[in-house]
């Protein structure tokens, strides 16, 4: 799905400008070729998520190689991303889960930005177990109840920082289905996907919280369990915000952006790819890989 993978609560003490200076100054995209000194600069944001990563580097890549603009990359966590383009420090976001993961961040900034239009469809995000724990045994939420379950489990699900929407509806489940004997183990992206990992290669039951499209479901066979109650939502949709006035501001770029739709299955594809070799590479393979789609986004008909 992807502060991974997106995805309410803010941990950094730090004033916006001050985090979007630094994570500027640290991230800027270095590698992307010099332009004029008089070419438009876009600043885009994303969190810290392999989904999110993965399309904003895309997107910067074909802005700054097709329209000729420089790129600046901002990474950090979910709320000053909203708090940003609200306010005109970030030009545009591209990973804003709807209508259910990024409802309370959205609700306090829709009437200050604009959609420029959904990215992906068919997000989801969820609760996942290891496809070698018997459906038997841990089919949904309700099944975390049984006492040989939560002993298995030690009383963990495996989550992800602490600003993240599936973060705060996950403890809101642990409520709703009243699972009081269990702790959310609240960490990072990185931090989940390591205890994932340490877990199953030792064949241990755990469960995660976890969001498509990930390319840890290409390395690793799991499963959703079901969430009777919804306290998670269903299938989400990914879309992009900008600033107010980006358009008129630069609207070679918003027509890019708002062209930009990418199927599932070839995002997984290429975030897969990323962990392979790098987000850099994958994103220059992705580019090769898919001509039609790229000259759709920049307009080229021919």
């Amino acid at each position: 799905m992807l502060n991974i993978f997106s995805k309410t609560g803010l941990t950094r003490r730090t004033t916006l400008s001050a985090t979007l200076g630094l994570a500027a100054t640290l991230l800027a995209t270095s590698a992307l070729p010099t332009m004029a000194q008089d070419a438009k600069t876009v600043k885009l944001g994303y969190a810290p998520w392999s989904d999110a990563e993965f399309v904003t580097k895309l997107a910067a890549k074909v802005i700054n190689d097709k329209l000729g603009q420089k790129v600046e990359l901002v990474q950090t966590d979910v709320a000053p991303l909203y708090q940003g383009v609200s306010r005109g420090d970030l030009d545009a976001i591209l990973m804003a889960w709807l209508p259910v993961t990024h409802a309370d961040y959205y609700g306090k900034v829709k009437d200050r930005v604009e959609t420029l239009g959904t990215i992906y469809d068919g997000a989801r995000q969820g609760w996942v177990v290891p496809a070698y724990v018997p459906e038997s045994e841990i089919a949904s939420f309700e099944d975390l109840k049984k006492p040989e379950v939560q002993e298995k489990l030690s009383g963990t699900i495996q989550g992800t920082e602490p600003g993240a929407g599936l973060t705060r509806m996950s403890q809101q489940a642990l409520k709703d289905y009243a699972l009081d004997g269990y702790k959310l183990q609240i960490s990072s992206e990185a931090g989940m996907l390591s205890s994932v990992d340490r877990a199953y290669r030792g064949e241990k039951w755990f469960v995660a919280t976890a969001w498509s499209p990930h390319w840890m479901f290409g390395k690793y066979k799991m499963r959703y369990i079901d969430d009777p109650k919804k306290a998670i939502g269903g299938t989400e949709h990914v879309d992009i915000l900008s600033r107010k006035d980006f358009k008129s501001d630069n609207p070679a770029a918003a027509e890019l952006l708002s062209r930009m739709k990418i199927p599932l299955a070839d995002l997984e594809a290429g975030m897969s790819d990323a962990q392979a070799t790098s987000y850099d590479a994958a994103v220059a393979k992705y580019i090769t890989d898919h001509p039609d789609q790229i000259k759709n986004w920049v307009g080229d008909e021919g």
